[in-house]
C-alpha cells in the first residue's frame, strides 16, 4: 500500500487521504503504549494527518499525543497536528467554553502547551457558537495565524450558512477565511458532505476531514443489536451514540452491504472507508483504532478505492436509499 494524498480544498496543504483521530482512544479506551503503536504503524505507512481536540479525554489525549510526537522525534515538516475549540477541557464556566476570543486563544495555548509544539497546523472551531458573533471568532483566528501559533484554521459541524458568513467576513476584512469543514460522513451520513456542503467546494474551495467514517463501528459489521460489554457502544455514556447509529433497519442494511464487500474480496471496514474516499470532496478519512491490527486492516482502503466501480457505488445507492 502506498499512501495517496489530497488538497485540503483548495489550499496547498496536502493531507494524507487516511488520518489518524484520536476520540475515544488516547487516554481513555488505550493505555499510551497502544497509542504508541498505533501512532507508529500510521506514521511509517504514510498517514500524515494526527486529529485531536481540547475535549477529547479532557485535554489528557492531547498530552499522550504530545508525549509520543516528542518521543518519536519525526521531522515536525512531516505531520499535521490539528485540535479544536469550543467545548473546553473539562471546565463549565461560560470563560472556558465557546468561541469568544479569550477562550480561542486560551484554548490553542493550552493545546499547544499539552502537544508540545510550537504552533498547530489546524485548529477547528469544534461547534457553532451562537454567544459569539461569528465576525469575533474570525478576527481572532486570523491573529493566531498572524501570529505563527496557527497555520490554517476551520469548522467542525458548521452549517454552510454559518461557514459562507464566515468566509464574506474574512473577504470584506481582508482575513484569513476557514478552509476546512469536519463534518460526520459515512453511508448514513451523507446529507452533510454531499448536498448541503456541496455548493462550498467549488465557491469556496471548501475541504473536508471526514468523521465517523464506519459510523461509530456500525459498519464494521462487529456490532450487533444485544452487543458485548467490550465493544465502544457499550462504553460509559455512550448510550447516545448506541441510540442514534445502532439501529435494526442499519444492521440490516449492514449484511446488505457485507455482502458486495465480501464480492469484491474486501472486509466491509475497508469497503465502508473506500466508499468514503470515492466522493472527491473529502480530503482526508479520519480513523479511530484501538489495535494496530485494526489499523492496518483500515489502511488497505487505499488501494480498495480502485475495486469499487460506478456500478458498484450505483448498488450501493440503491441499497441505502430502500
Amino acid at each position: 500500500m502506498n499512501m495517496r494524498y489530497r488538497r485540503l480544498g483548495t489550499s496547498g496543504l496536502q493531507v494524507s487521504e487516511l488520518s489518524l483521530g484520536s476520540w475515544l482512544t488516547f487516554g481513555k479506551q488505550i493505555d499510551d503504549a497502544t497509542a504508541e503503536a498505533l501512532m507508529k504503524v500510521a506514521y511509517d505507512n504514510g498517514i500524515n494527518f494526527f486529529d485531536n481536540a481540547e475535549i477529547y479525554s479532557r485535554g489528557e489525549s492531547k498530552r499522550v499525543m504530545g508525549r509520543i510526537l516528542r518521543k518519536m522525534e519525526w521531522p515536525r515538516d512531516t505531520w499535521i497536528l490539528s485540535s479544536k475549540v469550543f467545548f473546553g477541557a473539562g471546565g463549565k464556566l461560560p470563560t472556558q467554553v465557546g468561541l469568544h476570543r479569550k477562550h480561542v486563544v486560551e484554548a490553542c495555548h493550552a493545546a499547544l502547551a499539552r502537544l508540545q509544539v510550537e504552533y498547530l497546523d489546524l485548529f477547528f472551531c469544534h461547534r457553532p457558537d451562537p454567544e459569539t458573533p461569528i465576525a469575533e471568532t474570525v478576527w481572532t483566528m486570523h491573529q493566531l495565524i498572524m501570529q505563527g501559533k496557527v497555520m490554517y484554521w476551520g469548522t467542525s459541524e458548521w452549517s454552510s450558512e454559518e461557514i459562507a458568513k464566515a468566509h464574506a467576513i474574512a473577504e470584506k476584512h481582508h482575513l484569513i477565511a476557514p478552509v476546512v469543514e469536519q463534518p460526520q460522513y459515512n453511508m448514513f451520513h451523507r446529507e452533510k458532505v454531499e448536498k448541503e456542503l456541496a455548493p462550498l467546494y467549488s465557491t469556496i474551495g471548501l475541504g473536508t476531514t471526514i468523521w465517523s467514517p464506519l459510523a461509530s463501528g456500525v459498519l464494521s459489521g462487529k456490532h450487533t443489536l444485544e452487543g458485548d460489554a467490550s465493544s465502544r457502544m457499550r462504553m460509559a455514556g455512550l448510550d447516545w451514540l448506541r441510540e442514534r447509529e445502532l439501529t435494526e433497519a442499519r444492521v440490516k442494511k449492514v449484511k446488505e452491504v457485507k455482502e458486495v464487500a465480501d464480492s469484491l474480496d474486501l472486509s466491509l471496514p475497508v469497503f465502508a472507508l473506500a466508499w468514503c474516499l470515492k466522493n472527491p470532496n473529502v480530503s482526508t478519512v479520519i480513523l479511530g483504532a484501538s489495535r494496530t491490527a485494526q489499523l492496518e486492516e483500515n489502511l488497505k482502503a487505499v488501494d480498495a478505492q480502485d475495486v469499487i466501480t460506478p456500478d458498484v457505488m450505483t448498488r450501493i445507492d440503491a441499497m441505502l436509499a430502500r
